[in-house]
């Protein structure tokens, strides 16, 4: 490579500037310099790179703590929601004819009443005209339901208490 000539060796004398001299001491000084702030710099990255770590990590047991504890509230509700289903099935198969009777009979009273709260003429109707038909509804039908069960349908009571069951009188034979 060729280097381009300066005065300065023509003259005989290396009169540089002194920013421009370099001595082996002052690279080395500054060599290190440099390291211990690449160091300080590689130091604080590895600090918060294991901060961000744990907090990281933190993150990830609060998470599992939630999803545990939202599992378990959710198999917890579903337990409670089949303990309240089976408490219902077991309160209606306990419901015997007499009482479903006595509730036909309250719905159809309470129908009743509704019907009369209606605005239907208070004056009779002339002959041959006859009222307006109400359309059928749920509560109409369970009319249907215990028109059924007052027609024989449904178990009746008689008038020793019994449900209608065919049972021989306890003045009859015993046998011992």
């Amino acid at each position: 490579m060729m280097f381009p000539q300066s005065n300065s060796r023509h003259s005989g004398s290396s009169h540089l500037p002194q920013q421009l001299k370099f001595t082996t001491s002052d690279s080395c000084d500054r060599i290190k310099d440099e390291f211990q702030l690449l160091q300080a710099q590689y130091h604080s990255l590895k600090l918060e790179c294991d901060k961000l770590a744990s907090e990281k990590s933190e993150m990830q047991r609060h998470y599992v703590m939630y999803y545990e504890m939202s599992y378990g509230l959710n198999i917890e509700m579903h337990k409670q929601h089949q303990q309240q289903v089976l408490g219902a099935i077991e309160r209606a198969k306990q419901v015997t004819a007499p009482e479903l009777n006595s509730i036909i009979r309250q719905l159809q009273v309470h129908q009743l009443s509704q019907l009369q709260a209606l605005a239907l003429p208070l004056t009779p109707l002339p002959v041959g005209l006859q009222a307006p038909s109400l359309p059928v509804s749920a509560s109409s039908g369970l009319l249907s339901l215990s028109a059924l069960g007052s027609q024989g349908h449904l178990p009746k009571e008689d008038k020793n208490g019994h449900d209608g069951d065919p049972r021989p009188d306890d003045d009859g034979d015993k046998s011992d």
